[in-house]
């Protein structure tokens, strides 16, 4: 077992996991469909969680008397035809110093994110941990988290972000039989995006969720984002308490199962085509590469890589995890919602620093399942994605022109000589 002593008492325990099923699907939803298998046999750093009933004391002890507020950022009012502004490059890049605690950052929300009152009402009040997925497009199934403690849910809110496309998708399978102001799937709480997104793209509408959680839900004291296509297998406190709390960092997230180099992503982006156009792709790339983004060395220690698996993303909400999340959201909405592409340059730029641990591929696969997409999804829910574009052929990687050259050349452990 990777994940050693989950901690939890005997079965007389009132704090053992949750038994009975949190919700009941019908056989026509095929929530447990397509998981994928994982491969690794052994694990090099184990994560060891501690008792359950002292995690939920010691959390809850937290919430209820410490004195810090999440609410640490100032953020521009003014309205906008652009969800998050889309500034220049420059004007972006001038709020990653954050020597100031009155200058406003752009965070989103310069334009409306439809979502209805009583909704909103709910989710300020949600005050201790919030777990956070979307479903946008009827791209995945909803699926209930496993290993609940008996208490947990005192202490944890569960909200799932939908479009009016996900909740066709629901209807059709009887899981939301009426219009009610507070619909719940299980432990989830589903909160209805309604009518126009902010953006063409529905992957870029899941980021709103995913790095704006702080402002989604201010009055929180830490988070944790999962992926739709995840299952999780842990229980929500245990995981802040043992990748948060015990190891005193802003945030945690998995390394990436193959790459550790900025540029490995990106390349495996244009030739996989999970964002086809590949002329954006090399713009932002250069854009980095002009402003001082480097591969990864030890020189970069703590940090142990410059590419995350994005999927699950645990935070203690302050201004450190707040500003690297508007930070890297203002760059998904410059480029694209390739976010593992922005993470490192806003990450190393970025001031003050956010501490961060980025935990080993085999404990992710421990704490989460993962699922493939939907295969089958209602009429009008294919994501839009650009038409393939090809970059300039003037961008030869053995040619100077190329403002990456050093980049790959350092990647490399090759020199100009």
């Amino acid at each position: 077992m990777f994940l050693a002593i989950m901690g939890f008492k005997s079965r007389s325990s009132p704090f053992d996991p949750i038994q009975t099923p949190l919700f009941s699907y019908p056989h026509t939803y095929g929530e447990h469909k397509y998981a994928i298998p994982t491969h690794r046999s052994s694990c090099v750093s184990p994560v060891i969680f501690s008792d359950y009933w002292m995690v939920f004391a010691e959390i809850q002890d937290f919430c209820l008397n410490s004195s810090y507020s999440p609410s640490v950022l100032r953020y521009p009012r003014k309205r906008r035809s652009s969800f998050s502004g889309n500034f220049s490059a420059q004007k972006r890049f001038s709020y990653f110093d954050h020597s100031d605690d009155k200058t406003e950052v752009p965070c989103g929300f310069m334009k409306e994110f439809p979502i209805n009152g009583s909704d909103r009402f709910l989710m300020r009040t949600c005050k201790d941990v919030v777990v956070v997925s979307a479903i946008f497009g009827d791209h995945d199934k909803i699926r209930q988290p496993k290993g609940i403690g008996s208490k947990t849910l005192e202490t944890v809110c569960f909200f799932m972000f939908i479009d009016d496309i996900t909740l066709r998708g629901l209807h059709a399978h009887n899981l939301l039989l009426d219009e009610s102001e507070e619909s719940k799937i299980g432990v989830w709480r589903i909160i209805r995006v309604r009518g126009h997104l902010p953006y063409k793209n529905q992957a870029m509408n899941g980021e709103i969720p995913k790095y704006l959680v702080h402002r989604l839900f201010p009055n929180v004291k830490f988070s944790i984002w999962v992926d739709a296509k995840l299952q999780l297998t842990v229980d929500p406190l245990l995981l802040i308490h043992s990748f948060i709390i015990l190891e005193d960092v802003d945030m945690a997230v998995s390394k990436h199962p193959y790459y550790i180099h900025t540029l490995e992503e990106a390349m495996a982006t244009a030739r996989w085509r999970k964002w086809a156009d590949v002329e954006s792709l090399k713009t932002q790339m250069e854009t980095y590469c002009e402003n001082g983004l480097r591969p990864w060395t030890p020189e970069k220690l703590p940090y142990t890589t410059d590419v995350p698996d994005s999927g699950l993303i645990m935070r203690r909400h302050g201004v450190e995890s707040n500003l690297f999340s508007c930070l890297l959201f203002n760059e998904l909405e410059a480029f694209n919602p390739r976010d593992q592409l922005a993470f490192a340059f806003v990450r190393d730029r970025m001031n003050p620093k956010v501490k961060m641990n980025t935990f080993a591929v085999e404990v992710f696969e421990q704490i989460v399942v993962e699922y493939r997409h939907n295969l089958k999804r209602v009429l009008g829910s294919f994501m839009d994605v650009p038409n393939a574009k090809r970059a300039r052929s003037d961008a030869s990687v053995n040619g100077s022109s190329w403002k990456c050259e050093s980049y790959l050349l350092e990647m490399w452990g090759e020199s100009r000589d």
